[in-house]
C-alpha cells in the first residue's frame, strides 16, 4: 500500500501535520500545494500522474474507510479482472458524533454488467456512491481518464457511469466499506436544488453523447431520466414555494428547469397548483408526500443494497 496525502493549499497546518505523518511513515508521500487548484485537479494528480498500484482509491480528508476495506475490495477484483471498480454501503456520520461500529462480515459479492448498472442509473436519476467507499482497477483509471473539470459537483458520479460503460462493476454485500461526514461544509450542501438538478442532468447527457451509439436504447434512457429529474424539480419547486415567499424565485427556476426536462409535469396537480398562485394545497401536498415516499424507497433499495 501506499498513501499520497496532497493538501491544496490548505489555510491551516494541514500540510505540515500531513508532513509529520510522512516522516514517521515510509509508505506517505505529501505534495503541497503553493495555490489552491481545485478538488478535480487534485483528484487527477494523484490518480493519473501518481497512483502505480493495481488498484486505487480515492478518498477526502473529512471521510474514512473502514477497517479490512481494502482488502475485502481487493479480494473481489482479483477474483474478477472484468471488474472495473467495487464499492459497499457507506455509513453517513454527522460532525461531532461517534463512529458506529462498522460491520465487516462479507456475505457475499455481486458482479454487474457495465450496461446494466449505468441503465439503473437512468431509471432512478441519483448517484449510489459518495465516494470514499470506491476502489477503482488502475489500468481502468488511467485508460478512461481523469475526472471533468465541467462537473465540479457531479464529476464522480459521471467517473463511475464512465467507468461502468468500460467494465463490469462490483458491490460487496452486508459489510460497511467506509464512513462518509456530513458537515456544514461538505460540498452536496453548499449546492442547491437547481444547481444538483442541472449538474446531474449534465451527467446523463455526457453519457448519452459519449456512448450513444453503444446503448440499447439511448433515447428511452433519457426520456426516462428526463421525466426522473422533471419530477423531483417540480417536488423540490412545490417545497420551496411552502417554504415562504424569500424562496419563490427558486421555486419558479425549479418549475421552469422540470418543464424543460419533461413538458409533460405541465399535466400534474402540483405543477399547476404552482401556475395558479395559490399555493400547493392539500391536493399538491399529497402529490409530493407520494413522491417523496417512493424516492425514500427507491434510495433505501440503492443505499442497502447498492442499486
Amino acid at each position: 500500500m501506499r498513501v499520497l496525502i496532497i493538501d491544496d493549499d490548505s489555510p491551516d497546518d494541514s500540510a505540515e501535520v500531513a508532513r509529520k505523518i510522512a516522516a514517521r511513515e515510509p509508505r506517505v508521500e505529501v505534495i503541497v500545494h503553493e495555490t489552491n487548484k481545485g478538488n478535480i485537479a487534485t483528484f487527477n494528480e494523484g490518480l493519473l500522474e501518481w497512483a502505480d498500484g493495481d488498484y486505487c482509491t480515492l478518498v477526502s480528508a473529512d471521510d474514512r474507510l473502514t477497517p479490512g476495506a481494502l482488502r475485502r475490495a481487493r479480494d473481489l477484483l482479483d477474483a474478477h479482472p472484468s471488474v472495473g471498480f467495487v464499492y459497499g454501503r457507506a455509513v453517513w456520520v454527522t460532525h461531532g458524533e461517534q463512529l458506529p461500529a462498522a460491520r465487516t462480515r462479507v456475505r457475499g459479492w455481486s458482479v454487474w454488467p457495465g450496461e446494466w448498472w449505468v441503465e439503473r442509473r437512468f431509471r432512478q436519476g441519483e448517484n449510489p456512491i459518495t465516494s470514499p467507499e470506491v476502489v477503482v482497477r488502475t489500468s481502468l483509471q488511467k485508460r478512461v481518464g481523469g475526472y471533468d473539470a465541467r462537473l465540479p459537483h457531479a464529476a464522480d458520479m459521471e467517473m463511475w457511469l464512465r467507468l461502468a460503460m468500460n467494465a463490469e462493476v462490483g458491490f460487496i454485500r452486508g459489510v460497511d466499506q467506509a464512513y462518509y461526514r456530513l458537515h456544514e461544509q461538505n460540498m452536496r450542501k453548499a449546492y442547491s436544488a437547481l444547481r444538483d438538478l442541472r449538474e446531474r442532468r449534465l451527467v446523463f447527457q455526457t453519457v448519452l453523447d459519449r456512448y450513444g451509439e453503444k446503448l440499447p436504447d439511448a433515447t428511452g434512457w433519457s426520456s426516462m431520466v428526463h421525466r426522473k429529474l422533471g419530477r423531483e424539480a417540480l417536488w423540490a419547486a412545490g417545497s420551496a414555494y411552502e417554504r415562504g415567499a424569500t424562496e419563490q424565485p427558486d421555486a419558479d427556476e425549479l418549475a421552469a428547469f422540470a418543464v424543460d426536462c419533461w413538458p409533460e409535469v405541465r399535466r400534474l396537480p402540483l405543477y399547476r397548483s404552482l401556475q395558479s398562485g395559490k399555493g400547493v394545497g392539500l391536493q399538491g401536498m399529497s402529490y409530493m408526500f407520494a413522491q417523496k415516499v417512493q424516492w425514500w424507497l427507491r434510495r433505501r433499495s440503492w443505499k442497502y443494497r447498492g442499486f
